[in-house]
């Protein structure tokens, strides 16, 4: 295939996650999945890496840290393996699923016209994606799960499953090209893509940390400042692409036809998520 062939599959399988991606990533944000991981005896970032993480059964701080790739690796440890003596991993797990279709549910997302066939391009990308598992710790273990019998539901699991597989591409390409957890977050708040406030705070790397970081990075010629040079541009790019590149097995099943189709329909999904204030900070 020309690359310019590759190209526009690459764009179309970006567009169909990104379109849909609100549906997965408003679970962070929601106050329905503080509030079922609080009833469980869980508070702040230890319902996040608990939730998140049991995929992995009782995951170790360090399987996280690995996985997870960009957090304060002391953030992770205040949280695992303290969570497992108050949760089941099946707990927790439960608790984020029923979160996930409250959540959507109260925004209507459920009532969407278009939700059946919307879920039938994404559940056979996700499927897809589960035949391709070498080198995905995060989402194999999440296709472990199953699926859940609800549409809304589904359409939820399979864009996680869908997210947690480019993730663990993502993850690849930014160790491929030797970018640390936190010289990539250092990279993308340069981008002007996230606040460089919102990243330390989230991630909770100490200042001192997240400075010495950013000179190495001058050092290395990818920043200019506080902001990306053209190299450290470049190597962003660099590594988005390569990330198109690896999310594709999950969406070749597709084609580009689909992808684009599929690009359509979660158009609606995705801003819902977005006007019904799924996605603000704190919920």
């Amino acid at each position: 295939m020309r690359a310019t062939a590759r190209q526009a599959g690459w764009q179309a399988a970006r567009q169909a996650w990104r379109r849909l991606e609100p549906v997965h990533s408003m679970i962070y944000f929601v106050p329905e999945g503080g509030r079922r991981y609080a009833e469980l005896g869980l508070h702040g970032m230890a319902g996040y890496f608990a939730s998140r993480g049991a995929v992995f059964g009782r995951a170790s701080a360090e399987l996280v840290i690995a996985t997870f790739y960009n957090f304060n690796p002391a953030l992770v440890r205040e949280a695992l393996p303290a969570a497992w003596d108050v949760v089941t991993p099946e707990q927790i797990l439960d608790a984020r699923r029923l979160a996930a279709g409250e959540a959507l549910r109260r925004a209507g997302i459920h009532e969407l016209p278009g939700l059946d066939e919307t879920l039938g391009l994404a559940r056979r990308a996700a499927e897809a994606a589960a035949q391709n598992l070498h080198g995905r710790p995060l989402f194999a273990a999440h296709a472990t799960l199953p699926w859940p019998d609800e549409p809304i539901d589904q359409l939820w699991h399979a864009q996680t499953l869908l997210r947690e597989f480019r993730g663990d591409g993502h993850v690849a390409a930014l160790t491929g090209e030797g970018v640390s957890g936190l010289e990539a977050l250092v990279l993308h708040g340069a981008s002007g893509d996230v606040p460089a406030a919102f990243l330390k705070v989230s991630r909770a790397w100490p200042e001192e940390e997240w400075d010495a970081t950013e000179e190495r990075l001058r050092e290395r010629g990818l920043l200019d400042g506080e902001t990306l040079s053209a190299e450290g541009k470049a190597l962003r790019q660099h590594i988005e692409d390569r990330t198109d590149a690896l999310a594709l097995p999950a969406y070749t099943a597709l084609g580009e036809d689909g992808c684009e189709r599929l690009a359509e329909l979660a158009r609606p999904f995705g801003r819902g998520v977005v006007a019904a204030g799924l996605l603000n900070l704190g919920g």
